[in-house]
This record gives structure tokens, C-alpha cells and sequence, in this order.
């Protein structure tokens, strides 16, 4: 089916995805004078940088996603399609979906990034990473079930190798997910079972840079490095991993060769672009970056291409100093209210000066009250770092009465100590626990 446009219908704008670039797109333009397509393969919208508390039983998936109709139900000239783009006509002004071709007059993409493990696809299924809802759910399945493996298990090299995690990469999101696992392991967990104690937990971190959390500043990487070996996570810097394959991980760290064997292998070390950005280089003859992020104007327009605008993730936007602006929410909220806005102007006529993103700074949370914060003009860290960083996280998210039921969910876990969400689910949920199991019968 294809949907025409009349010669006199508003301007037309078709928004691909509905990460924070495109929602802000479609909010800040949901009263100008136009008609707008949203078009995501999911109906709803993800605040992804809460996905590791879903992965460690903190929230559940419906704590950190807003269904995208609801979201824009007063956007009257908004309308959300589901579907995905297969492929794109920049002569012809269209976006193909599987059952569906939808015209534009101005194009929006906001399709984000997926994970990147260097040219070694394979090892996606062995060490998954942390981008979707899915991939939470797997990543708790696959930790809940090490301990619940664990306690069944009577060899005690069996019961080592489900007690230790790994996870590959310190920014942000390895971080978070290494003190997340630790509190459960040292605290949450610790009076659960009967035939295993917690506390002999092992969770490494592996870092390729000289220091972890290497986006702020060395003296807050520093604290964050602390604070995350008082809380028993052993890190390793200036550590590169070669392989990963039978739940070993083998790595270079100052000339040596080393192994760890681990049930649970978790990766958290690079992102590249979205398949859109092949598609609209194979479109427009873009430019894109070696992690596959198209190379954007400082417009945010493709070169050729003045009503296509890349904004969030899978953009790369090196105009301002030299280097590509972070994959975080505010980046992709500020250049979809820029996008919008940028709209407005020029079917007045008018235009705006360049894109210019406010660094509003960088935070990472360690554990229950510990975080750091890099504003730039101040930094915190410990207590005061980590409220930050809740009020934060309780900003971006998009709904009131989501703000409100992570609020209390949080509440509750501080009080309480204890993690509701700590689900195992899926079709092979026991499939580690009956392995184990029969690995320490064969063992014994």
C-alpha cells in the first residue's frame, strides 16, 4: 500500500524510530503546521539507560517503557505507525516498509545503535549486551540462573564457574551493571540459599583503556574504580579480550596471555550504528564512521540531502570539538528539539544557526548510595552524587505516573533491600541449572 499526499496536505515529516531523538522531534513539533509519521518497530518507547536495573531485578521492563501512543495522544497532528524500514528513495521522497510505502517531505532518522563486538559477531550469543528489553530479560535469566545452578551444584569447580561474571567494557553501562551485581550477590542474595554463600561471588570487569569510566574526569574515575573494589568487583585495566568461546574468556593484560571461565559473560564494550545507516549510505553516498554512524552536517542534514536529518545514536556530529558527541539521552533529546524547531523556521522562511549540544555532563551509578558526577563546573560523588543521579534518571523518563512507580520502587529497594523483579523467564529458563547439575553428577 502506498500513502499519497494531496499538493496542498501540510508538510509532511516521517520520523524513523522512537528512542528519545524522535520523540523529541515529534513533541516539539506536535502544534506547528504540519503532519507527522512516526514509525518504530516497537509500540513503545525504552529509557535505555535504566535497562540494567531490569537486568539485576531492580525494575521490571513496563518500569522503564511508555507505550508511544500514549505518549503522543495529544499530538494531534502525530500519527505512529508499527512497522520497520527496509529501505529508503531520496529522489523519490519514501519510506519503504514491508507492506506500506509513506512519503515525506522532510525525513528524521532516529533508528539508534546496536552493540559492536569488533568483527566478532560470534561471540553475541555467548556475551550478550544491553540495548533492548530482550536483552535485559536474557542478561537476568542468565544471572538468576548461575546462582540457582550454583546451589545445586556439588563439584566446587562447577559451582566457581557459575559464582563468577564477567563483563567486558567500563563505561557507563559496565559500570552500573558490575556494582548492580555485586549489591545482589554481597547483600540481596546473601541469606537466600542454603548451599552456597553469595559472598564467594567473583565479578570481574574488563576495561581496554588505562582507567574505567574514561568519559569523565580521571579523579571521579578514580573514585568510581574504588568504590566499585570496596563493593568486591575486581577490575582490570589496559586489558584486551581476544576470544570468548566455551564460556572462556581469554584476554591480554601487559603481555600475557590469560583465561577466565565464567557461565555468565556480559558485554558492555561498543556500539555501532543502526542498519540504517547502511541503508542511507547506500542511498545518499553518506559518509559513515567505522562504527557505522552516518556522518551528519552541522545541521544535522546529510551532505545532498537538506530535508534528511541523523540525529541521537547514529549520528556522528564531530563539529563542535573534533569528536563525535556521546550515544546518551540528552545529545539525542537536544537535537530532536533542534530538529523540530529547525522545521519551524524554514517553513517560515527562516533558518537557525548550527547545532550546538550544552553538555549537561556525564554520572554513572556504583551501588546504593554511591555515584559519580561530572558536570563540568562541579563534580560529586558518594551520597550527593547518587541523588543526583536519581533525579536525573526520574527527569528523562516520559511519563508521570512512570516517574511516580520507579520513584517508589526505588523507595521500596532502599528500604527493603530487596529486588521484586527477580524473574527467571523464557523458554530455556533451566536449561544452565539442569546442565550444571548433570556437569557435577558426571564430576562426582
Amino acid at each position: 500500500m502506498e500513502v499519497s499526499v494531496e499538493n496542498n496536505a501540510p508538510h509532511q515529516v516521517v520520523i524513523v524510530g522512537g528512542g528519545f531523538g524522535g520523540l523529541y522531534t515529534a513533541k516539539t513539533l506536535d502544534t506547528a503546521n504540519v503532519n507527522i509519521t512516526l514509525i518504530d518497530k516497537r509500540n513503545f518507547h525504552l529509557f535505555q539507560p535504566l535497562l540494567y536495573q531490569v537486568a539485576t531485578g531492580t525494575l521490571s521492563p513496563a518500569d522503564i517503557s511508555s507505550p508511544l501512543r500514549s505518549v503522543l495522544r495529544k499530538s494531534k497532528n502525530t500519527q505512529v505507525l508499527l512497522g520497520e524500514v527496509k529501505d529508503i528513495d531520496p529522489k523519490g521522497q519514501k519510506v519503504i516498509l514491508d507492506d506500506q510505502v509513506v512519503h515525506y517531505d522532510t525525513l528524521v532518522v532516529a533508528t539508534g545503535a546496536n552493540h559492536s563486538y569488533f568483527g566478532k559477531d560470534n561471540w553475541k550469543d555467548i556475551a550478550p549486551g544491553l540495548k533492548t528489553v530482550e536483552d535485559a530479560i536474557e542478561i537476568r535469566r542468565r544471572i538468576f540462573s548461575a546462582f540457582e545452578a550454583a546451589e545445586k551444584a556439588t563439584d566446587p569447580e562447577t559451582r566457581h564457574t557459575l559464582l563468577t561474571f564477567v563483563i567486558v567494557g567500563a563505561g557507563p553501562t559496565g559500570v552500573e551493571l558490575a556494582g548492580a551485581i555485586a549489591e545482589l550477590a554481597y547483600k540481596t542474595l546473601k541469606e537466600d540459599f542454603r548451599n552456597i554463600d553469595t559472598s564467594e561471588t567473583k565479578i570481574l570487569l574488563l576495561q581496554g583503556g588505562d582507567r574505567i569510566l574514561p568519559h569523565i574526569a580521571p579523579e571521579l574515575s578514580q573514585v568510581a574504580q574504588e568504590s566499585l573494589q570496596s563493593l568486591g568487583v575486581i577490575i582490570h585495566t589496559n586489558t584486551r579480550v581476544t576470544n570468548i568461546e566455551n564460556d572462556t574468556v581469554t584476554f591480554k593484560q601487559d603481555g600475557e596471555i590469560k583465561q577466565i571461565t565464567s557461565k555468565t559473560i556480559l558485554w558492555a564494550a561498543g556500539v555501532k550504528g543502526s542498519p540504517m545507516g547502511q541503508i542511507l549510505a547506500e542511498r545518499t553516498d553518506v559518509e559513515c564512521d567505522h562504527a557505522g554512524r552516518v556522518i551528519v552536517e552541522p545541521d544535522l542534514t546529510i551532505r545532498g540531502y537538506k530535508n534528511i536529518f541523523v540525529v541521537g545514536d547514529l549520528g556522528n556530529f564531530s563539529h563542535q570539538n573534533g569528536k563525535p558527541l556521546p550515544g546518551v539521552a540528552p545529545v539525542a533529546k537536544q537535537q530532536g528539539e533542534y530538529v523540530a524547531k529547525l522545521i519551524k523556521r524554514r517553513l517560515k522562511g527562516r533558518t537557525l544557526p548550527e547545532f550546538h549540544y550544552n553538555d549537561v555532563g556525564n554520572l554513572a551509578m556504583i551501588g546504593q548510595n554511591l555515584a559519580v558526577v561530572d558536570l563540568g563546573f562541579i563534580k560529586l560523588q558518594g551520597f550527593l552524587g547518587w541523588i543526583f543521579w536519581l533525579l536525573v534518571h526520574i527527569y528523562f523518563l516520559i511519563e508521570f505516573d512512570t516517574k511516580i512507580l520507579v520513584v517508589f520502587q526505588w523507595g521500596w529497594n532502599y528500604i527493603t533491600r530487596n529486588r521484586r523483579s527477580r524473574l527467571i523467564t523464557g523458554r530455556e529458563a533451566f536449561v544452565e541449572v539442569k546442565t550444571a547439575n548433570l556437569n557435577s553428577d558426571t564430576a562426582t
